[in-house]
């Protein structure tokens, strides 16, 4: 008899199973791969000859927009992914019978959390590697390991954050809306799709907010005037401490069961309506 699959196998196999569901999903794979690229191409094609102002010397704009698209590619997939796949999930029932099952129950949010992971690393690399190819976008070795260090916090305390917002949302189809109101007005204040004015009111706002420090730590990991090793402890401390208020948010307000305001699958609704007849 064979033995029982060890934690690291049965949390790699979910992580397969959630990535198979992703690419199956027309809709989440545009919006979090292939729009953060369309606007690197349309923001380029706009603005690309432009050069952005810093005490240090004029970066060039391409610079700029690939490093932050890339660090918010990896935002969308993984605040915004899990904040609408883990309500869908829960809606459907599906989240209720997984828990029924002899696997741990950490076994499926691990799942959940380390596909958003590798979905932003794949995200990130394509976007980064477009910059190279491109847009000029400079790499230099000695500052590769702070634009690792950056990413895995800054993932990390996203995916913390999504499963948090994911905890507070009640049903599926409130779930989009909550994602994207949270973050795609952070992200027009963040030096994500505009470079932001150092001392304006936005700017402190945005400073309230893990985006902005993510966006640039990682940023400056590709910025020729920032010297190497580049790693911004302060940006990553704050974005960290972020993350860990997500964590206790989520592990406070999960729940496995459906709220019962949202749409239920058909099967869902076949067996109520069986059971009222």
């Amino acid at each position: 008899m064979s033995a029982f699959p060890s934690s690291l196998s049965m949390v790699l196999r979910q992580t397969q199973y959630q990535l198979k569901y992703f690419t199956r999903v027309p809709v989440a794979l545009f919006f979090t791969i292939i729009l953060p690229l369309v606007m690197l191409v349309l923001f380029n094609a706009l603005f690309g000859d432009n050069t952005i102002e810093t005490d240090e010397g004029d970066w060039s704009v391409r610079q700029f927009y690939t490093g932050g698209l890339a660090a918010y590619t990896a935002v969308s997939a993984t605040f915004s992914n899990l904040a609408n796949m883990v309500p869908i999930r829960r809606d459907e029932g599906v989240l209720k019978r997984w828990r029924s099952t002899p696997l741990p129950t950490w076994i499926y949010i691990a799942g959940f959390i380390c596909s958003a992971i590798v979905i932003a690393f794949v995200g990130a690399m394509v976007m980064l590697t477009v910059g190279v190819v491109f847009y000029d976008l400079s790499i230099e070795w000695a500052k590769m390991p702070a634009a690792a260090v950056t990413f895995l916090v800054g993932v990390g305390a996203f995916a913390a954050l999504g499963m948090a917002l994911a905890s507070i949302i009640k049903t599926a189809s409130s779930a989009s809306a909550a994602a994207n109101a949270t973050i795609l007005p952070l992200a027009f204040i963040s030096d994500v799709f505009v470079a932001t004015d150092g001392d304006s009111a936005l700017t402190t706002i945005a400073n309230i907010f893990p985006l902005k420090p993510f966006v640039n730590a990682f940023q400056d990991c590709f910025n020729p005037f920032v010297a190497a090793p580049a790693f911004d402890w302060g940006a990553l401390g704050f974005v960290a401490a972020w993350g860990l208020l997500g964590l206790g948010i989520a592990m406070k307000k999960f729940t496995w069961e459906p709220s019962g305001a949202g749409p239920r699958s058909r099967r869902a609704a076949r067996a109520a309506a069986t059971a009222q007849g």
